[in-house]
């Protein structure tokens, strides 16, 4: 526990002092009034002895009252305790105005204390209330904290499940790029390897067309041959016709768009590559 500071030990020792001094307080005011009763008394004493003083002084006067002889102010003794009792009138007067006073003090005070209490009453009802909204408010807010929270730990596991879904499609969108790689290449492969196979085809069909037209032209020649020596015309009607009984054109490729000639179809001839 911290040391008090230095305003908070002289605070204690004067609750203490003042303390101490109160506890003494009824008893030093009943030895106050003790003592304005005392000092009444000595005067009121004071007084008759002075008055006593005053008749041995002078004996012919009697402390005896006789009717018809004097008056009661011709005594002094009377006439000391009349004195003194009306200074006692006097002196209760006094205190008796000053309780008055004090009296009407006390009830403005009253008064005072009453509309000041009545004031901190109605702003005690409204820090109440005050406070009441505050703390209302402030169960709001705590709900709506905490709703914001939840909203926040649903949105923050939504974007791990975002997350994780954006990692997986980006590695099958990875995987799927790689085989498209693969996939364009194999096709680049299969079309360079197609290309040949066609290539090679087409220069197989030439070599084809050019065996079949050597061999048609050899042929035609055993047949200008033949019919030479014969004595007989080469041909009939324009045409001539093979030991097959083919028509001369029959058989012949037909010669393709790109220039690549390929093999007609005929009955029985074919060519040495079928």
């Amino acid at each position: 526990m911290a040391e008090p500071s230095w305003q908070e030990l002289l605070r204690l020792r004067l609750s203490e002092r003042n303390a101490k001094q109160n506890a003494f307080a009824s008893i030093i005011e009943q030895y106050r009034r003790l003592a304005q009763q005392t000092k009444l008394l000595k005067e009121r004493n004071a007084s008759l002895l002075k008055a006593v003083g005053s008749v041995r002084a002078n004996p012919s006067s009697s402390t005896v009252h006789v009717p018809g002889t004097a008056t009661s102010e011709d005594n002094p003794v009377r006439a000391a305790y009349m004195a003194s009792l009306e200074s006692q009138i006097s002196s209760l007067r006094d205190e008796l105005a000053t309780v008055y006073k004090t009296q009407g003090q006390n009830a403005q005070r009253l008064l005072a204390m009453n509309e000041t209490l009545r004031e901190k009453e109605e702003a005690s009802r409204i820090e109440s209330e005050n406070l009441r909204k505050a703390r209302e408010e402030v169960a709001h807010l705590r709900r709506k904290v905490d709703q914001h929270a939840e909203l926040m730990a649903e949105k923050d596991r939504t974007a791990q499940v975002l997350h994780d879904e954006i990692n997986t499609l980006q590695l099958e969108l990875g995987q799927i790029e790689e085989r498209n790689q693969i996939l364009t290449k194999d096709n680049a492969k299969l079309l360079q390897r197609w290309l040949d196979d066609k290539q090679a085809q087409a220069n197989k069909m030439n070599e084809a067309n050019d065996f079949y037209e050597d061999m048609r032209s050899r042929h035609l020649a055993v047949l200008n041959w033949r019919d030479g020596g014969d004595g007989k015309p080469a041909s009939g009607n324009g045409t001539s016709v093979s030991g097959n009984g083919l028509k001369e054109g029959e058989g012949v490729g037909e010669t393709l768009t790109d220039g690549t000639r390929l093999q007609g179809e005929t009955g029985s001839d074919q060519t040495p590559n079928g």
